[in-house]
């Protein structure tokens, strides 16, 4: 086994196997690059991944609040972060090219929070159709919108004489 410090804590990897394995990638990637750029971030690195092992599902990266700041201690000072360009791939992966992988993804310096796991085919592939699924419904309309709709019937209604 191979041990990896990594900035939140120490992490066991075992690179000695020689089967492959399944592997799921999710990652934020900064939310102050152009979509282009964090785009392109992505395109790299799952590029990056397919050269190391075969991409089984992957989803596209979509810029999301997050649930709680994340700081991070940058050459210039600390960094807060509120949202992100979220992805993932689902990949599969022998013990060196898993290896391969977690090198690349820390030293890409505009992903900025990364969680590695090991999965089935058959997880990965559903949260990709589930990740699809999502994608299709219809945004949600935001609370803001509801009030002013509100006003405008309120005022129709006032028009109308009702």
């Amino acid at each position: 086994m191979a041990k990896n410090d990594i900035e939140s804590g120490e992490m066991v990897i075992d690179t000695e196997h020689a089967e492959t394995r399944v592997y799921e990638l999710a990652f934020h990637i900064d939310p102050e690059l152009p979509q282009e750029e964090a785009k392109k971030t992505y395109q790299a690195l799952r590029e990056g991944i397919a050269g190391t092992g075969s991409v089984v599902a992957e989803g596209e990266i979509q810029k999301v609040p997050l649930a709680y700041t994340i700081s991070r201690k940058e050459h210039a000072g600390r960094r807060d972060f509120d949202s992100a360009f979220f992805g993932w791939v689902a990949y599969e992966a022998d013990g060196a090219g898993h290896q391969k992988v977690l090198e690349m993804i820390q030293a890409e310096s505009r992903v900025f929070r990364f969680l590695d796991l090991r999965t089935t085919v058959d997880a990965a592939k559903h949260a990709a159709e589930i990740h699809e699924f999502y994608a299709k419904l219809p945004e949600k309309p935001r609370e803001g919108d509801d009030e002013a709709s509100d006003a405008q019937l309120d005022a129709a209604l006032k028009e109308a004489g009702v």
